[in-house]
């Protein structure tokens, strides 16, 4: 977002998205598809540099 120069505030207020949905991002909760493709429509962004996968702690004891 620094290199796009966003802030949170851009998010909300120029491209309309929720502040619950930024709080969600600011915290690294899970958030919808949608989110993550408006949010790499917003940067000009690929999802892998927003988004990482990380499994769940019950995903690596099944394996």
């Amino acid at each position: 977002m620094a290199e796009q120069k966003a802030t949170t505030y851009t998010l909300r207020v120029k491209y309309g998205m929720s502040h619950a949905t930024v709080q969600r991002l600011q915290a690294d909760m899970p958030v919808s598809t949608h989110t993550l493709n408006k949010l790499c429509k917003i940067l000009n962004c690929r999802l892998e540099d927003v988004a990482e996968y990380i499994p769940d702690e019950e995903d690596t004891e099944n394996d």
